[in-house]
């Protein structure tokens, strides 16, 4: 359930121009970039008390959480709306907002998307999500954008012509988290009145130390539904989950981009294109995850398997835990440790780089777990059916991904 309710006319406390956050590779709910460090998205309850109580092992595998927001649409002097985020009354000693820190610019992000929308919806016509998508195109923070990614980095991805071919096409921004964007912005439009207010909750960004991330997104378990949905939805879930490696590997690919160092971009991949990967297909999906388009990033492997390995130790002391719809993020740096000193390293050293024997301890990857909206524990609240026992739907997939990332290790 996302809480929602009425903005207080009398509430003077300073706003936060919220922006797309641009390095959203899956799910369906738009992540909002608050500050460089930060991240919001919809507050759903379930997912609020997960945070809010979770198991002290498992801190170092999730975002950190950072209280809630409300977040409004707001009108400007020349009729634009934007969103806006306002701390909770409770949470505003601990932000320390102040006018200065926080000043309402015209040329953000998420004011150029509202321009547009706003004339859409203010004139009645219905023109097409790809006039949103061109406005943010030429928005003035197209800037911004580039310099997201670094190195006027750019945004690839493979999608079908009518004939079946892969194209290529090109973006300054992560398609998906356009997509994600576009739709949650139309839905406030077109679902709630203006003088709504909306409860984020506020995490940490995880991929903010990161020059050119690279990010996986896999849907972890052999069921994904949760125990509060309709049957109708418990239904889909299951074909998807039966249609996919989901069923026979206990994990599967929900979005991907991964830095190419050889072209200055980034390749990105969708969850529709994890949906129709076989076993072997998901193998190659992974050794491209780690390719970055000259050479395979051997010196991750070893790295991220400590990782997994760690975190497959929390999942199964999880005793009655159900991670029903949670997703595994596998996070790199795009950028190599030594890339900025190459051209000062000796010989020797070069070489090492280029065949993956530098140093383990100088690459920089991280393992973290998010989505819990659909997540059951014994003593949540309100919960109507408990389990006994660790996630061994979670458990399957994550030993079927370390058997995986063993055999590429191996190769």
């Amino acid at each position: 359930m996302v809480l929602q309710d009425s903005v207080d006319a009398g509430d003077t406390r300073v706003g936060v121009q919220l922006e797309p956050f641009l390095h959203q590779v899956g799910g369906h709910m738009s992540l909002m970039k608050y500050d460089e460090h930060t991240v919001c998205k919809p507050l759903i309850s379930r997912e609020q008390r997960f945070y809010e109580s979770l198991p002290l092992a498992m801190k170092c595998f999730t975002p950190q959480y950072k209280g809630t927001i409300t977040v409004h649409l707001q009108r400007d002097n020349r009729g634009h709306l934007s969103l806006v985020a306002l701390p909770l009354k409770e949470n505003q000693e601990s932000f320390k907002v102040t006018q200065e820190s926080f000043k309402v610019s015209p040329e953000s992000a998420a004011v150029a998307i509202w321009q547009t929308l706003q004339q859409t919806t203010s004139s009645g016509s219905a023109r097409p999500l790809a006039q949103l998508r061109q406005s943010f195109k030429e928005s003035p923070t197209n800037a911004l954008l580039r310099s997201e990614f670094h190195l006027n980095a750019q945004v690839s991805s493979m999608v079908e012509d009518p004939k079946g071919n892969q194209v290529e096409k090109r973006r300054n921004v992560n398609p998906w988290a356009l997509h994600c964007h576009e739709a949650h912005l139309t839905r406030l439009c077109s679902e709630y009145p203006e003088d709504k207010r909306h409860r984020f909750l506020l995490l940490e960004n995880v991929v903010s130390q990161y020059t050119h991330p690279c990010i996986l997104d896999l849907k972890m378990g052999t069921r994904q539904h949760g125990d509060d949905v309709s049957e109708e939805k418990k239904a889909r879930h299951m074909r998807k989950c039966a249609q996919s490696t989901s069923a026979c590997l206990g994990v599967r690919i929900c979005g991907m981009q991964v830095y190419q160092t050889d072209k200055k971009h980034f390749l990105c991949k969708d969850k529709y294109y994890g949906r129709k990967l076989s076993v072997d297909g998901f193998r190659q999906a992974l050794h491209q995850f780690l390719h970055d388009g000259t050479r395979l990033r051997r010196e991750l492997l070893e790295p991220i398997l400590r990782r997994l390995r760690a975190l497959l130790s929390v999942i199964q002391s999880q005793i009655s835990y159900r991670f029903y719809s949670s997703s595994l993020l596998l996070i790199y740096d795009g950028q190599e440790p030594l890339e900025r000193t190459r051209d000062h390293m000796h010989p020797q050293e070069a070489l090492q780089l280029a065949d993956g024997s530098a140093s383990e301890g100088l690459a920089k990857v991280d393992i973290r777990m998010i989505d819990f909206a659909h997540t059951t524990y014994k003593g949540s609240w309100k919960e109507h059916t408990t389990y006994d026992g660790p996630d061994t739907g979670f458990i399957f997939g994550l030993e079927n991904l370390i058997g995986i990332l063993q055999a590429i290790q191996g190769d």
